[in-house]
């Protein structure tokens, strides 16, 4: 028989009792965290491994295509998401051959990892400001249920490595702060010889002085450096930090640690902008030509709407007004964790509405003003439940739960809605022969491995006739790194985008090309995928007909390309041969 813990409870001084209690709870929120967070892992890992559906996204190839040549920078991003993937394949490639036939498992093993210091930086982020670890693992278990944050477990983007540093970049920054705030004043002696007793400290804040304040300032800048290498909408934080100092503490503008911290940020930039000098500032071309749009010197009017629009549907409604309650709310805040998490997101999230007047942009570009925002809302619920309108909090978080998990779910096994999408979508025609793409956003991660069993069976072809190793190349960007990944021994592929009027990418940055280099290609055999070429343009000495590849699931076309073989390269002509302006 279990003794009872009551008698040793209630031999506690005073008060005493209570705070036992209230550590053993903060003690099992932070067990029941890790055993969330370490469940989610395994669960990604194993989704991963045992019959994933989903290839990797073009991005995804493109970005293994980048790790598999290493430099300081990209076209289009920075080197980060291309160091990551490198470092796992050296390592785990081996076994991803081994246990799925392909380095998938590799290229998207650090999106889990970072998706697990997501999670966790959550947590102590939520800790800290809220002062409540059953908030903090509140935080934690709702953020597991928001499509976007699931979609970076197994996708390996920009996104996973840029908001885990985003994360713990503001974790730094708050406990560098709050280390350095002054300690209260310690009551004098009592008369009998005693001393007066401080409170205890929350989570160390408070204590060990500036020399300690400068550690957690030293984690902000090394975070905010990794995180401009992964994107650079990085710099937004030292930003939103500089709004907060500036309205609530400025006197910390005079302190080493927040200087500190915009440091990090411009180490970071450092590799990209040494890149870019010999490489004609492509990257800020391409920045560039991103944020003022597509439609010259006008103005989208109504920009900020469709931009509303589209965050409301990125978080599935729910939390988007959550979102808005909670900063419409503590826009006049008082309390200095308030005050931080409204100035780390709001200001963030209205940058890119601004921009907006310009450029559509993408539905994930303001995701990282959602980390600390994500915090806020939590707050804001525990606040409603505990007033009169907590039946009515309760039933909409439970709603937003409900949805995201449902779509989670769709969109990890697309089989699930494949009849239902198809019938919705309509019988293919020849004018649109998968027409299920329309509502279906996984399509475009699925059939990459049927295109390349396909280009693998023409390839062995090709050189039983000709005798020699064909090229192979895409007629767009974002399918040469497809091939790369999926087709036989992981052949070197090339773009002739640039030719066909699609935008530069980082194909054009390595030499040889085919489009820059014609002379290093003259008389080489190409098996290339998508468009075909203009009759009248003589490429090549010989171009044979289309073969076309479809990729069905339970007869449903779910992908469909053109391949193409063309005998005896040429060259392109110096003008493009589809019709359009040079983009970046």
């Amino acid at each position: 028989m279990v003794p009872s813990l009551n008698p040793v409870v209630a031999r506690l001084p005073a008060g005493a009792a209570d705070s036992f209690a209230g550590k053993f709870t903060d003690l099992a929120c932070q067990r029941v965290a890790c055993v969330l967070i370490l469940t989610s892992v395994v669960l990604h890992i194993a989704y991963l491994i045992i019959g994933c559906p989903l290839d990797l996204a073009p991005d995804e190839a493109h970005y293994w295509q980048w790790s598999r040549h290493l430099a300081w920078s990209y076209y289009s991003k920075g080197p980060l998401v291309a160091w990551l993937i490198r470092a796992s394949c050296e390592v785990f490639g081996p076994l991803s051959n081994a246990l799925i036939g392909s380095p998938m498992f590799a290229v998207r093993l650090p999106a889990v990892a970072c998706h697990a210091a997501l999670l966790a930086g959550w947590y102590v982020l939520a800790a800290s400001t809220l002062k409540s670890h059953r908030a903090a693992l509140a935080t934690v278990a709702l953020a597991m249920t928001l499509p976007p944050v699931i979609a970076g477990a197994v996708l390996m983007t920009i996104d996973p490595p840029f908001l885990a540093c985003w994360c713990w970049a503001a974790i730094g920054v708050w406990k560098g702060l709050r280390l350095e705030e002054p300690l209260p004043p310690t009551p004098s002696p009592k008369k009998g010889g005693g001393a007066g007793l401080s409170p205890p400290p929350f989570l160390g804040e408070g204590v060990g002085g500036r020399g300690s304040s400068l550690r957690w300032w030293l984690l902000a800048a090394v975070c905010s450096a990794c995180g401009v290498m992964a994107k650079y909408p990085m710099v937004l934080l030292p930003c939103g930090v500089f709004g907060y100092l500036l309205f609530t503490r400025r006197s910390e503008l005079t302190r080493p640690g927040f200087w500190l911290f915009v440091l990090g940020s411009v180490v970071g930039l450092v590799p990209v902008l040494i890149w870019n000098a010999t490489n004609d500032w492509v990257t800020f071309r391409h920045v560039g030509t991103q944020a003022a749009g597509t439609g010259g010197s006008g103005i989208r009017w109504f920009g900020p709407l469709t931009y509303a629009a589209g965050q409301f549907a990125f978080l599935i409604g729910v939390w988007f007004v959550v979102w808005v309650a909670a900063a419409w709310r503590a826009r006049r805040a008082t309390d200095s964790a308030t005050a931080f998490l409204w100035w780390t997101s709001v200001p963030v999230w209205f940058v890119f509405a601004v921009a907006s007047f310009k450029a559509s942009g993408q539905i994930n570009w303001p995701a990282a003003a959602y980390v600390t925002g994500f915090v806020l809302c939590v707050a804001w619920v525990r606040d409603q439940l505990a007033g009169p309108n907590h039946k009515y909090v309760a039933r909409l978080v439970s709603v937003g739960i409900a949805i995201g998990l449902a779509l989670s779910a769709l969109v990890h096994f697309p089989g699930l809605m494949r009849s239902a999408l198809a019938s919705a979508a309509g019988s293919p025609t020849e004018k649109d022969p998968t027409p299920i793409r329309k509502f279906d956003p996984t399509a475009r991660l699925r059939g990459w491995k049927t295109l390349a069993t396909e280009v693998d069976v023409i390839r062995d072809r090709v050189r039983s006739e000709t005798g020699e190793e064909p090229l192979v190349a895409g007629t767009v960007w974002n399918v040469p790194g497809e091939l790369g990944v999926y087709c036989k021994g992981h052949p070197e592929t090339y773009s002739f985008g640039l030719a066909m009027a699609d935008r530069h990418s980082q194909y054009d940055m390595w030499h040889p090309n085919p489009v820059a280099d014609a002379q290093a290609f003259r008389g080489r055999t190409f098996v290339f995928v998508g468009d075909g070429l203009p009759a009248d343009t003589k490429v090549f000495d010989r171009v044979e007909l289309a073969i076309i590849v479809v990729h069905r699931e339970e007869g449903v076309p779910v992908a469909v390309w053109w391949v193409w073989v063309g005998h005896g390269f040429r060259g392109f002509p110096e003008k493009p041969l589809a019709p359009g302006t040079k983009r970046y």
